[in-house]
């Protein structure tokens, strides 16, 4: 009997583009000093060294998910019985560790997670703290998280980040879980899709979502709408727009992460 397949080229490109992610990220926190792994970010209570060690924290998780799912919902029990404080708890422990032992976790839990999604047969699902996930969901939200908590490092350190086409999977990811924006907050899901029309990120090119005569859509850039799916940005300081009630209502809600529904950042004016 033949082995089974393993991920298709498409499932290839999504696992290129998280080491690609994860790599940029790297070569930033690579050249800090110990005093900068202290530097707080916009996360209240978390600095660089919490940042990084959620992302390894939720790697590992990610890499037991695939390789020993038994083990894993253990760590699922862990996070039913301190719902509200088990995220927080990881990234504490992590940040206590000496920088390189940290950098060095999160180099080798990146590189595992890896390893294991290309070995991982065609169609294989892991189970999550949400519904389980193909190779390509978990690969798509290692992606997110990853340029999610690294653009929180970019900006503490005051750096600005070149974005990039990689964009494309948090953009897609934040548009799949507009229902779920919904629902975790105890509202009904709007019944009809949205067409959604982000400009790329180099200003070539328009990614387009849902039905072209769909009668609620969301317009802007590529950017600032993955800005605000992961709650980094506040509706109000984006140019992106939203035509119809449902529409509108969503921009001020969207989250693209599992979990409870996000404060989200406030607006400028407000800080």
């Amino acid at each position: 009997m033949s082995e089974p397949a393993g991920p298709t080229d498409a499932v290839l490109a999504v696992l290129d583009d998280l080491r690609a992610e994860g790599g940029e990220l790297d070569v930033l926190i690579g050249e800090l000093s110990p005093a900068q792994w202290a530097t707080p970010t916009a996360a209240p209570g978390w600095t660089i060294a919490h940042q990084v060690a959620h992302l390894a924290w939720t790697d590992t998780a990610a890499l037991l998910s695939v390789t020993d799912p038994e083990a894993f919902d253990a760590e699922v029990e862990k996070a039913v019985a301190s719902p509200d404080t088990f995220v927080d708890d990881g990234a504490e422990a992590g940040a206590l560790l000496p920088p390189a032992e940290l950098l060095s976790w999160w180099r080798d839990s990146r590189v595992q997670l890896q390893d294991a999604l290309r070995a991982a047969p065609a169609g294989a699902r892991f189970p999550w703290y949400g519904p389980p996930m193909s190779t390509a969901s978990m690969a798509t939200g290692r992606l997110m998280e990853t340029w999610a908590h690294g653009q929180d490092v970019f900006d503490a350190l005051g750096r600005t980040r070149r974005p990039t086409g990689r964009l494309r999977h948090v953009a897609r990811i934040g548009i799949r879980a507009r229902d779920y924006a919904f629902s975790v907050r105890g509202l009904t899901p709007p019944a009809e899709e949205f067409r959604v029309e982000l400009t790329a990120p180099d200003g070539e090119g328009l990614w387009t979502y849902g039905p072209e005569d769909a009668q609620q859509r969301v317009t802007g850039g590529a950017l600032e709408f993955c800005l605000l799916v992961i709650q980094r940005l506040h509706r109000d300081d984006t140019s992106v727009r939203a035509e119809g009630p449902d529409a509108e209502r969503w921009l001020g809600i969207a989250q693209a992460f599992a979990g409870p529904a996000g404060p989200g950042r406030p607006a400028r004016d407000a800080r």
